[in-house]
């Protein structure tokens, strides 16, 4: 119970609002003038991804609709449509931690790598039905690979540095029932 204490609760919400920003920040940083051969990761969504499976009450649905808003908005990407596709997928799996919190990491991965995937080829379907290029189809699925290669280093940083395991069968009903 000590857990759901809603300053520590609101500190975690802000934790991930700063970390977002701090990502951000890296991604607007002017560190390269040409383009990069490969995809990088996207730690963004793999945090939320991490923090939505492991501490559903830390990511609420309008902080993450705002923080991937922004992102689309500061990357340049069609405003919305990566923000909504990230964040029902984040919801979905906000709903099934419970039938996750008992299964195995590897299973948690899988989903997140389905969900992940599912997003990326919606995006990239609705981009072509709009017809706006969606950039290389290369650099889209080495993002995947390396955001997928990435989540266990996300999971475990989030665990070792903020304590956010999985948490325990009854926390989201308790947290549900308090608001």
């Amino acid at each position: 119970m000590a857990e759901l204490n809603p300053v520590k609760l609101w500190l975690m919400r802000l934790a991930y609002l700063g970390f977002a920003l701090l990502i951000l920040f890296a991604h607007l940083l002017p560190l390269e003038i040409s383009p990069r051969p490969f995809g990088g990761p996207d730690v963004l969504v793999a945090l939320t991804f991490a923090w939505a499976l492991r501490r559903p009450q830390y990511v609420p649905m309008l902080l993450v609709a705002f923080v991937l808003l922004l992102a689309d908005m500061l990357l340049q990407r069609p405003p919305g449509l990566w923000a909504g596709l990230i964040l029902l997928g984040t919801e979905w799996l906000k709903s099934r931690d419970r039938a996750l919190r008992e299964n195995t990491f590897f299973a948690e991965w899988v989903t997140v790598a389905s969900v992940l995937l599912l997003a990326l080829v919606t995006y990239r379907a609705v981009l072509g039905l709009l017809l706006v290029s969606p950039g290389a189809l290369s650099l889209s699925f080495m993002q995947y690979g390396t955001t997928m290669a990435i989540y266990p280093l996300i999971a475990g940083l989030s665990y070792l540095v903020f304590g956010s395991a999985k948490g325990k069968k009854d926390d989201l009903d308790q947290m549900r029932h308090r608001t």
